[in-house]
């Protein structure tokens, strides 16, 4: 998540305080965009054809079921776990660059 934004007339980036006492975005805030986010991308791959159900949850499979599901969980609060980073932004700048120039995991797409 970007630490900061663009000023008013576009000219500079304006970072976080560092020591600031709340985060960049207020967890509700960040809960209910990675709701919807989440939910659409999860329909988006339910019409590609690339979601499964099997057993208990065979049932989903079916569009009407699945958005019924989908709008119920959309109606709910989703909870945000949000917690400063250990070592600071140098860490986590470390520890995410360790998985920008990895191959992916296969998928049944690649076979």
């Amino acid at each position: 998540m970007p630490g900061g934004e663009i000023s008013p007339d576009n000219s500079r980036w304006i970072p976080c305080r560092r020591y600031r006492k709340s985060f960049f975005l207020p967890s509700k805030v960040l809960s209910r965009f990675f709701r919807k986010r989440f939910l659409i991308l999860l329909r988006r791959a339910l019409q590609k054809g690339k979601l499964q159900f099997h057993g208990e949850l065979n049932s989903l499979a079916q569009p009407a079921a699945f958005e019924a599901l989908c709008h119920q969980a959309g109606r709910m609060e989703w909870v945000v776990y949000a917690k400063r980073p250990f070592g600071g932004p140098e860490q986590v700048l470390k520890y995410l660059a360790r998985y920008t120039h990895r191959v992916p995991f296969p998928t049944d797409d690649c076979y």
